[in-house]
């Protein structure tokens, strides 16, 4: 059974067609809306009074509305073609002539309000604090989504003060009169109804052409059929004379919706802005594709996955702290391409160094240290660490200086606390060693590193690199570091700057060794010279203490008997 679906009762206005919510073939449940209608002052979903589904669209985009107009024939479902058509048609009377039995019972106070206004024209010019109350919006509520005015402003008669939204509408509430905000006694998010208190406002005494457009601001603004009903009463207070005024005003549509902190308008209908609540975006923010720049379901949607397309691209150290992304490029265009996943340990090292490098302002600090006479000592006792099945190589002793400095110079065992006003100075010496993985980089600890041997620090740094290298390490053997050696001695290379590990402040990064040409003060002598290049949080660290630390660590390299003092 086919049925025709028509515009409810929205009074004397025409609403434009601007968002049709269904197509031919669907299936709609009653109270699915199915277009959005936008008249001077107010946006609303038309529902379809029952379910069925969608034979024919009778409307376009940009078609004007009245009441009564045909929208969408609808094919209804089975069992409600064989019920009585008794309780439908009822249904739909009732919602016809629901906006008449309010218009009948605002019409009284309203007539009452006129003849007031008149009586107070005769008055001579006073001040006084008036009540503005929400207007007739039927029997329902609805929910303040904006506040327009603050007290102290002063507003023109019909400039809006807030904007209601309700299930299905959204408008904008005017000014009835001109005149400076006294107090506002609405809320954000407050749910209003009919007659409820807006504000105060202090206006001067009223002339009769203030009066005409009170009345007439009043018929203009509400889009309901009690404005007919209210014309068509002969003891209507408002002279007649009125109505070019309304319609002039009329003429000249207000669009709907919250002004952004610019003064823009947002065109949007209250499915959307429910939407864009849920997800927790700001309308203004959006660009809208329907007529008139509206906004739509998509646009919001759209928004959305933009915004987490732009964290993922931050997460994958790609972009971010408000620094425009580096463009996408489609690679293929230039030969033959192979995309390949980062494993889980890149990905995560990825973020960690983004977010060290953002947050930490880096300045590396280079030196070169003479490990000749190291070098001659570690082959020396190479006999006694195998004897402790051990592989002594220069790790440890690295580490071992580190350690004594760490204890000798604490500015540098410290972290800054969230605020950057105060710093942790860390009691215990805890030092990570990077290790190159098949999987990623990963940063094993060694715990209490001032209280270990040379060789327990090479039986436990071997054993630690092993773990690493077979995804046998657990997270907390990669916590609480104080410090970080770097070393790329195996590989090559002169000089490099590390990134500082946060929370830590400093990190050394160390290089090949090589012979190089000394001068001792009469000759040139070979000697075995290393690059150190330490990088340092220059929040916590100044340049004179980074400079005192190289320098530092090589006399400690140079003679490791100095750490014996």
């Amino acid at each position: 059974m086919s049925e025709v679906i028509k515009v409810p009762g929205i009074g004397d206005a025409e609403g434009e067609v601007i968002e049709i919510l269904v197509s031919v073939g669907d299936t709609v449940e009653p109270e699915q809306s199915l277009v959005t209608l936008e008249s001077d002052k107010a946006s609303m979903e038309v529902p379809s009074p029952k379910g069925g589904v969608v034979k024919s669209i009778k409307v376009k985009l940009g078609d004007h509305l009245k009441e009564g107009d045909e929208l969408i024939e609808l094919e209804s479902a089975e069992a409600e073609a064989d019920q009585p058509e008794e309780a439908p048609d009822d249904s739909k009377d009732s919602r016809d002539d629901q906006p008449v039995d309010e218009a009948e019972e605002a019409a009284a106070p309203e007539k009452e309000t006129g003849e007031e206004a008149v009586d107070e024209s005769a008055a001579p010019p006073s001040e006084s604090v008036k009540e503005v109350q929400v207007p007739d919006i039927g029997d329902g509520k609805a929910k303040i989504i904006e506040i327009m005015v603050s007290p102290g402003d002063t507003v023109e008669a019909e400039q809006s003060l807030l904007v209601l939204e309700s299930d299905k509408a959204s408008m904008e509430i005017p000014a009835p009169f001109a005149g400076v905000i006294e107090s506002i006694e609405a809320k954000m998010d407050q749910d209003v109804q009919t007659g409820d208190l807006i504000l105060h406002m202090r206006v001067k005494g009223e002339t009769e052409g203030t009066q005409s457009k009170k009345a007439a601001s009043s018929e203009g603004k509400q889009a309901t059929a009690a404005k007919a009903e209210k014309k068509d009463k002969p003891d209507q207070a408002a002279p007649k004379e009125q109505e070019p005024a309304a319609e002039k005003k009329k003429a000249v549509p207000a669009p709907v919706g919250r002004p952004s902190r610019e003064g823009t308008k947002v065109h949007a209908g209250p499915a959307v802005r429910k939407l864009a609540r849920e997800f927790g975006v700001e309308l203004t923010d959006v660009s809208g594709s329907g007529p008139h720049d509206r906004i739509l379901k998509e646009d919001v949607q759209t928004h959305v996955q933009g915004i987490m397309k732009q964290g993922k691209q931050g997460a994958g150290a790609v972009g971010g702290a408000g620094i425009p992304p580096v463009p996408e490029i489609d690679f293929s265009r230039f030969g033959e391409v192979e995309i390949k996943d980062m494993t889980r340990l890149q990905q995560i090292g990825a973020v960690n160094i983004h977010r060290s490098w953002l947050n930490v302002p880096h300045v590396t600090q280079f030196d070169l240290a003479d490990i000749s006479e190291l070098e001659t000592f570690r082959k020396d006792q190479k006999a006694a660490a195998e004897k402790a099945g051990v592989k002594l190589t220069v790790l440890p002793f690295l580490l071992k200086a580190c350690a004594h400095l760490l204890r000798e110079q604490p500015n540098f065992n410290v972290a800054l606390v969230p605020g950057g006003k105060q710093l942790v100075h860390k009691q215990y010496v805890h030092i990570g060693f990077a290790v190159d993985t098949p999987d990623g980089l990963m940063v094993p600890v060694i715990r209490d590193v001032d209280k270990k041997s040379l060789l327990q620090l090479a039986a436990e740094a071997a054993e630690l690199a092993e773990k690493a290298r077979t995804k046998k390490l657990g997270a907390d053997g990669m916590q609480g570091a104080c410090f970080t050696i770097s070393s790329l001695g195996h590989i090559g290379g002169t000089y490099f700057t590390p990134i500082v590990n946060a929370p830590e402040v400093a990190i050394l990064g160390v290089s090949r060794a090589s012979m190089q040409p000394v001068w001792d003060g009469s000759t040139f002598q070979p000697r075995l010279m290393l690059p150190l290049s330490l990088s340092y949080d220059h929040r916590a660290i100044n340049g004179a203490a980074a400079a005192q630390f190289t320098k530092r660590l090589s006399e400690l390299l140079g003679d490791i008997r100095s750490m014996l003092l």
